[in-house]
């Protein structure tokens, strides 16, 4: 049974998360969660307003900002989540004056990627992984320029093998649109929070990928919980 996680993986993150410098909450900082369907989770779109259960979502940006709102009662804090299901860093890029650079988020989180694959290999995309990488890479330099004092996390896209992921070709393309994440990650000077390898970890000491991703990408919830503790621990808050 994993409880959390394995003294090699708490340090495969505190190395990854060196790179850039982890935020401070203030007063009224506003965090906001951006994505697909595993941001999204459910949330209500006609209710997008912060720390409303509703508008979180049953994810990890509701365990994430659930907590945050209790550790840090007294900051006032704004939580935010605009995942949308199916978006891909295209759909990201079209929504993000408003669904981003307008709420001047001071954490902003960011995993997107599943969707840029999944959607191929069910021909409704025909995006390269090299797209993926050279999208997204604009998107946050446009971020950095708009938010210059904006603590960017980028979440690393993950598949686990069941489900969904059996049924078509995933790999080796969806590794190579990982490497890319960090890569593109790096180059931006962002946090990082290494999902898949969380995963793995996890699978390895004993679980299987369907208690963390039963289709193998929608998380379990012990899937979003696993998340949410590795987003804080990498996060620092």
């Amino acid at each position: 049974m994993v409880t959390g996680t394995s003294a090699a993986a708490a340090g495969f993150f505190a190395t990854s998360a060196d790179a850039a410098e982890k935020p401070t909450l203030k007063s009224g900082s506003v965090i906001l969660f951006q994505g697909d369907s595993i941001t999204d989770a459910g949330r209500d779109k006609k209710n997008q307003v912060a720390n409303e259960p509703k508008s979180l979502g049953r994810g990890y940006p509701a365990v994430i900002g659930a907590g945050l709102l209790a550790d840090h009662a007294a900051l006032n804090l704004q939580v935010h989540n605009r995942g949308i299901s199916g978006h891909k860093v295209p759909d990201l890029d079209k929504r993000w004056d408003r669904d981003c650079i307008d709420l001047k988020p001071n954490i902003l989180s960011i995993l997107v990627g599943v969707n840029d694959i999944w959607h191929k290999l069910n021909g409704k995309y025909d995006g390269t992984a090299e797209v993926y990488r050279d999208g997204f890479a604009t998107l946050l330099k446009r971020t950095k320029k708009a938010l210059p004092d904006t603590t960017i996390v980028v979440c690393e896209p993950f598949a686990l093998k069941c489900g969904a992921v059996l049924k078509g070709e995933w790999f080796p393309d969806f590794d190579v649109r990982r490497a890319y994440a960090k890569e593109v990650a790096d180059a931006a000077g962002t946090l990082w929070v290494p999902f898949q390898k969380m995963f793995d970890d996890a699978i390895a000491e004993g679980t299987k990928p369907e208690k963390w991703a039963r289709d193998g990408v929608h998380p379990t919830a012990e899937g979003h919980a696993l998340m949410s503790k590795m987003w804080r621990q990498v996060v620092g808050v």
